[in-house]
């Protein structure tokens, strides 16, 4: 799955998210008391990768901290300035991302990774720990189960993970999983699929995981 079909994807249903799950009120307090408490433990500018309508970005924002979001959708960036013109938002891919090496001491990547196919994600998260500063973190999330199984989502087709074999992938771009999670949604939630993250620091150079 390509960039183009991905970013074209969500450009004709951004609409009908941002109207589901486009705000901070919309998310679970259980997601909004994980990232305040990432948020707030991580050091350092920090990256909303796969930013959407922005709220998330936003809710780092909240919390004092130097932010910038990106994404490729267009009509996602379009929601993300005319609601939060004071905040920076790039149009830009994750496999290629416009910033200096160790720009950030944190990035979210928050159900942003779960379109990329499994044989193409390697090369992502290579591309997030070029950008991450050495002791940084980063926490994923995703629909959690067999890893690597595709699923209908309702945009595009996804890919279920799991800590494990997300681990494997960290470990390899340099990374150490430091906190893992899984749950099942509740009522009122978007989604009815099994939740699941992952926190990851990473390593300065020459440390081995």
């Amino acid at each position: 799955m390509t960039d183009a079909s991905i970013s074209a994807a969500y450009d004709s249903r951004a609409t009908d998210y941002v109207d589901v799950a486009g705000s901070i009120e919309q998310m679970d307090a259980a997601d909004r008391r994980l990232i305040a408490a990432w948020r707030d433990a991580t050091p350092g500018a920090l990256l909303d990768a796969g930013c959407g309508p922005g709220h998330w970005t936003r809710f780092l924002r909240d919390g004092g901290r130097d932010v910038v979001g990106v994404d490729l959708s267009e009509r996602f960036l379009a929601t993300a300035l005319a609601r939060h013109p004071e905040l920076r938002f790039e149009r830009a891919s994750l496999r290629a991302l416009p910033f200096r090496d160790a720009s950030f001491g944190g990035i979210l990547a928050w159900y942003s990774l779960i379109h990329t196919p499994p044989a193409e994600l390697p090369a992502i998260v290579a591309e997030l720990a070029r950008v991450h500063a050495p002791g940084g973190s980063l926490l994923i999330g995703y629909f959690e189960g067999t890893p690597g199984e595709p699923f209908a989502h309702a945009v595009t087709t996804a890919y279920f993970w799991d800590a494990e074999s997300l681990g494997i992938l960290l470990r390899d771009a340099g990374f150490t999983v430091t906190a893992h999670e899984r749950r099942e949604r509740v009522a009122g939630e978007p989604s009815t699929r099994p939740h699941g993250s992952v926190v990851a620091v990473r390593h300065g150079i020459g440390e081995i995981a």
